[in-house]
């Protein structure tokens, strides 16, 4: 009897985490039972003024942990052509901190199975107030490194960093939030 109990409780947890959790969206294969309730979640909601309307969506990116530090466009740090970078992009002499131009490491970038692709904008925090915000990846590290990123400076800005524990999360666009329509009662818009 008490197998029989036990092969019952199986089968209606086993039917309970199947199921889907909320009937709010049509199940598809990624959101249905146990791997939607797994699944980390992918969009939040972001407020960016008080209104009646709901608010946009964003999707949420992962956050990387790395060691940051800095280079510039000489040939002793980059290859033989130090002002092109990986990407094709030209380094104008005259170029510093304030352009925000970033180099990541092989293991971050799409071409070697990482997450981040050229042109791609990265929120940098934990280097320093000065250095902290939105860069533009457009050159590659050597293959040497790995979870590294280094930032673009100019000769003559004097920047000596080696900073670990600095988290760079890629940049999402946006979505504006969608008008209701003028019959719609509102609590179908959420």
């Amino acid at each position: 009897m008490n197998n029989a109990r036990l092969l019952l409780d199986f089968a209606l947890a086993a039917a309970a985490l199947a199921a889907p959790l909320f009937h709010t969206a049509p199940a598809t294969s990624r959101t249905a039972g146990l791997s939607a309730f797994l699944a980390p979640r992918t969009q939040t909601r972001v407020h960016t003024r008080r209104t009646r309307r709901a608010p946009a969506l964003v999707a949420r990116s992962a956050t990387y942990t790395v060691t940051a530090t800095a280079y510039q466009a000489v040939a002793g740090q980059t290859d033989n052509e130090p002002f092109i970078t990986a990407d094709n992009s030209l380094i104008k002499s005259s170029f510093g901190s304030k352009k925000r131009w970033m180099a990541l490491s092989r293991d971050l970038l799409k071409p070697w199975g990482g997450r981040f692709a050229y042109g791609d904008r990265v929120r940098v925090r934990g280097i320093s107030p000065a250095l902290d915000g939105i860069y533009t990846v457009h050159d590659t590290m050597n293959r040497r490194h790995r979870h590294c990123m280094d930032v673009l400076t100019h000769v003559s800005e004097k920047f000596d960093i080696f900073q670990k524990g600095v988290k760079i999360q890629k940049v999402e666009e946006v979505r504006p939030a969608e008008e209701p329509e003028a019959n719609e009662p509102a609590f179908a818009r959420l």
